[in-house]
This record gives C-alpha cells, structure tokens and sequence, in this order.
C-alpha cells in the first residue's frame, strides 16, 4: 500500500520552522558540491515530498538565511572517485568555497573490485585541498541502496557489504581530517523500501528529504547561535 506520509508529517523530516532555528546566524557564504549522481540530484519523485533534490534543496536552506549565498553543483552522474577528482577539484578550489559537499565512492562500491584504499585516497586529496583553502567539508555516509527491492537478489548481498564497507571508510576518513560527517547508512529507516528509487541506484525524494534534514541538524552544530 502506498505511503500517505508527506514530509511535513513524516517524523523523519524537518519540522516547520526547522531549518530557519538550526541555520540561524551561520557563516557560508559560498557553497560547492562535489560528486556523482548522488550530488548532482537523481532522486525519484515521491508524493507528498519536493522535487527540489537534496543538495540544492541545502543551497536553498542556507540561502534563506543568507540570500547572497553563491552555489555552484559540480556533481555529473556515473562518476567515479578519482574522477570526481580529475574533473571537479580544480574548479571547486576556484570557486573559493567556505562550505564543501563531497559525495562520491557509490560507483567504486557498485564494482566487485571496490578497493576502499583508492576511494580514501581520493576523498583525502579532496578533503585535504578544500580545507586548506579554507572550507568547511560536509562527507556523508550513504544510505544502503542495497535495501532497494529492485536489486536483485543475487547481488544484494555483495552490494549490501560493499556499501556499508565505503560508509566505514568514509567515517574513517571524516574523522581523521575533521569534517563534518553525515552517517546516513544507520538510519532507522535504511531497510523501508520507500526511500529507494525503482532503478535499483538511487533514492526517493523521501530519501532527500530526510538526508537534507540530517545535514541541516549536523550543520547546525558548526554554527556559533548567540
């Protein structure tokens, strides 16, 4: 049976006047995403739930409280670790960024020969070049997409185990270089069916709802409120 939840009866999601209470007061001036299909916004629609995708709908968030922000979404689908790297850094970096979103691994971690070693490396030389430019870095540890009921039961499994590998890689990693970290593929809900697209890949925008809503409230945690 369908879901009647909307976002704005779904407890996983913000709460009126949510947003405006956890950004009040922050500092960003200047936003940058970087990643994969994940960053650039390929959720499926859900009724009840926006269609405006999870990082722009934190671009839109932070604009609310600050309406000059600047927001540029490198995020290109299918892209692998390394090459988010080869393709976005640079222009990231150019963008001068006091606020970074870096998401990406998922494509390694779909392969069977995922070498969680290389995704660190490149998170790390993201990271670490972003922070020295003076940008705060938001990773985020994805949800389990190996939940979705349209992968197939043979490949669930590996898939499953591959996911939450990456995930622990990305915390490792978010720990040793201090950014802030959104662990996603804990979440209650990571097995309900409702937050996976039908292609078997990516999230529902109930997913993006209650991703922007755990970043907004990891977020919040770096703002100085008086």
């Amino acid at each position: 049976m369908p879901s009647t939840l909307t976002e704005a009866t779904d407890p996983w999601c913000l709460r009126p006047g949510e947003a405006a209470e956890l950004l009040r007061g922050h500092p960003w001036q200047r936003f940058v995403v970087l990643g994969d299909s994940v960053a650039e916004g390929l959720c499926e629609p859900a009724d009840g739930y926006p269609d405006l995708q999870w990082a722009d709908r934190i671009a839109a968030e932070l604009r609310a409280i600050r309406p000059e922000l600047a927001y540029l979404n490198l995020g290109r689908r299918g892209l692998r670790a390394h090459e988010v790297r080869a393709t976005q850094l640079a222009d990231a970096l150019a963008f001068a960024p006091d606020l970074a979103l870096v998401v990406c691994g998922g494509n390694d971690a779909f392969r069977s020969a995922y070498d969680p070693d290389a995704v660190d490396a490149e998170l790390t030389a993201m990271i670490t070049a972003l922070r020295e430019a003076g940008a705060d870095v938001i990773t985020v540890g994805m949800f389990d997409v190996s939940h979705s009921p349209a992968v197939p039961d043979a490949l669930r499994a590996g898939l499953g185990e591959r996911m939450r590998r990456l995930s622990r890689h990305t915390r490792g990693v978010a720990e040793r270089l201090g950014t802030l970290h959104v662990h996603l593929t804990d979440h209650p809900l990571v097995a309900d069916a409702s937050l996976y697209s039908s292609d078997g890949r990516h999230g529902s925008a109930r997913s993006d709802a209650i991703a922007t809503a755990e970043t907004l409230r990891v977020l919040a945690t770096h703002v100085p409120h008086p």
